[in-house]
């Protein structure tokens, strides 16, 4: 008989499948420990010290995987977790365990658990920090007794949980699960973040009735309106697998008004490039190079750099959908826009050396690093870049320009590059250039970086710590760290205006822009470009569709007046 359990939806997605419950039995058989007399501390900590290690490196991985293939800001949950792991409280106490004769897994076990119960008793956003310390735990435990990872869901299941980790959301596959329901958790917790961000239709916090469905029962998910439907109904079911997110759109859109609005996809290899073509991208947005110099050795050669630029590009070459033989001759080609080496704060390469004061948010990353002492792999990136340029519309991007007169000297460098380039008789072409505006400096700045380039495009994760001075992965901060804070809205509008003064585009590379809840509010600030995960790419184009231009302006403008985050969002609600 069809029953119906509610909970709370993240997505504003819907699915059909089969039910399968997640094994979240214990990662390590933690019985009984032995006598203490027979364990050998200092092996203890080797094994400990060892598993840590292990885990970091596997984090590390998760992150960079995450940021390329999800976003930047959901793979920050991954920095809180590296914090977890080297927590010298936490330390210390397994340290006192395995001193008194514990082995490390119980040792970890019993560190961890009193500050689980301490986020346990909190309330709001800290209290779902519990489940980022499990997900450390038992990390942790895993490596301890060399468990591995249980396989993932056969294709098309509902996947329950009593909660869900962040890394176990992670491994999931958003083209193979058809949704997800947990009895446990929050919409805002980490796990909540991400499988919105991955577009898998979930719903959290449906209580231990949830229990009681049985692996195999078909089950709804409704995550519009967080209901979980059990055996549902044959016309609860069409609804439900006919109501599978917005159709992919392949040509260009434009607001019920005729204003157009670039649509395009944030990529962190050539592979992806493929992906976010058939999701509808109108190009490359944002192409993270840093991904190309991340689990290796050494830093990419400019041949290898020179294949991925030209492989994102051929892309698009070929229409995977839409009428493309009727499409307005003078639309603009799909660009692949390249953001040149953008590391330091908390992106590293090993390899580097680089220096987490020396480097960090406030130091030597971005352009500044390009242009100091990676000076030498900046000049062979561009080279690989204006080699690609001459095979279709490549466009450089800068990250972290704060003065035009750092602006000055990386495009001196890229025109240097060009020159040696044509002297060599290698085909090439200057690209379409541009800036990232993440700093408050760069905002105020913003009509005379225009003046030197073709665009602007907006990294409103980075902006909107760096106007608020607060992180967004620190607890305590986290909420300032808002890109609906009034201030950075207003630096977004100074940003649109000056490039104005100089006929510029701008583009949100940022987070911000995978919202189809905020485009109304970006297209009404001046915004043209809008570039995301790919996943968000088909409900940012219908959301744009839907725009009336004199409605969105009028947003824009009381959202400039206002004076709080919760004005702001009052304003876009749909009620």
């Amino acid at each position: 008989m069809s029953r119906q359990l509610d909970g709370t939806g993240v997505t504003a997605a819907t699915g059909v499948g089969t039910a399968w419950w997640l094994d979240d039995s214990d990662p390590a058989d933690l019985s009984s420990p032995p006598d203490p007399g027979t364990v050998d501390p200092s092996n203890e900590r080797d094994r400990f010290e060892t598993a840590r290690e292990a885990v970091r490196a596997a984090l590390t991985r998760e992150r960079d995987r995450t940021a390329r293939e999800v976003g930047e800001e959901e793979a920050a949950v991954f920095d809180a977790h590296v914090e977890f792991l080297t927590d010298p409280a936490i330390e210390s106490a397994v340290a006192e365990a395995i001193e008194t004769g514990r082995p490390a897994p119980h040792a970890v076990r019993d560190a961890f658990a009193g500050h689980i119960e301490t986020f346990e008793a909190m309330e709001g956003r800290m209290a779902e920090r519990a489940d980022d310390l499990r997900d450390v735990r038992d990390r942790l435990l895993r490596e301890l007794s060399d468990t591995d990872v249980t396989d993932g869901p056969p294709d098309g299941a509902v996947v329950l949980a009593t909660r869900l980790t962040p890394s176990e959301v992670t491994r999931l596959d958003p083209d193979r699960v058809a949704g997800v329901a947990t009895v446990l958790g929050g919409g805002t917790a980490h796990a909540a973040i991400l499988l919105r961000s991955m577009g898998i239709p979930a719903v959290v916090g449906v209580g231990e009735d949830l229990r009681s469905v049985d692996d195999g029962a078909t089950v709804g998910v409704d995550a519009a309106t967080g209901t979980v439907h059990i055996d549902p109904d044959l016309d609860v079911r069409e609804r439900l697998e006919s109501t599978d997110g917005p159709p992919v759109i392949h040509d260009r859109v434009t607001t019920s008004d005729g204003t157009a609005v670039e649509v395009a996809a944030n990529i962190g290899s050539a592979a992806e490039a493929r992906a976010a073509a058939e999701r509808g991208a109108d190009g490359v947005g944002l192409f993270r190079t840093e991904f190309l110099f991340l689990d290796r050795d050494a830093p990419p050669d400019e041949d290898e750099q020179y294949g991925a630029y030209r492989d994102a590009l051929a892309a698009f070459t070929e229409p995977v959908g839409g009428d493309h033989e009727d499409a307005d001759p003078h639309e603009p080609p799909d660009r692949v826009i390249v953001r040149t080496l953008d590391v330091g704060g908390d992106k590293d390469v090993p390899y580097l050396d680089l220096d987490p004061i020396e480097n960090g948010f406030l130091g030597v990353r971005g352009i500044r690093f390009s242009l100091g002492p990676g000076r030498a792999l900046f000049e062979t990136q561009l080279r690989a870049c204006c080699r690609a340029a001459a095979g279709g519309p490549l466009a450089v991007m800068f990250p972290l320009v704060s003065t035009p007169g750092e602006l000055e000297e990386a495009i001196a460098v890229l025109d240097d590059v060009l020159d040696g380039l044509r002297t060599e008789g290698v085909e090439c072409a200057r690209p379409e250039l541009g800036v990232m505006v993440e700093t408050p400096a760069a905002a105020l700045s913003a009509a005379a970086l225009a003046r030197r380039v073709s665009f602007l495009s907006i990294g409103t994760n980075d902006l909107s710590g760096y106007v608020m001075a607060a992180q967004r992965d620190v607890d305590a901060v986290s909420s300032l760290a808002d890109p609906l804070q009034p201030a950075v809205l207003r630096a977004i509008d100074r940003t649109v205006r000056g490039a104005r003064e100089e006929d510029a585009w701008v583009g949100v590379c940022g987070e911000m822009a995978a919202d189809p809840d905020l485009t109304r509010l970006l297209v009404g600030l001046g915004v043209e470009e809008l570039s995301m995960a790919a996943p968000a790419v088909p409900a940012v184009k219908a959301a744009v569709t839907a725009i009336d231009d004199d409605e969105a302006r009028s947003t824009a403008e009381a959202a400039l007046d206002a004076e709080t985050p919760a004005q702001i969002r009052s304003m876009l609600s749909p009620d």
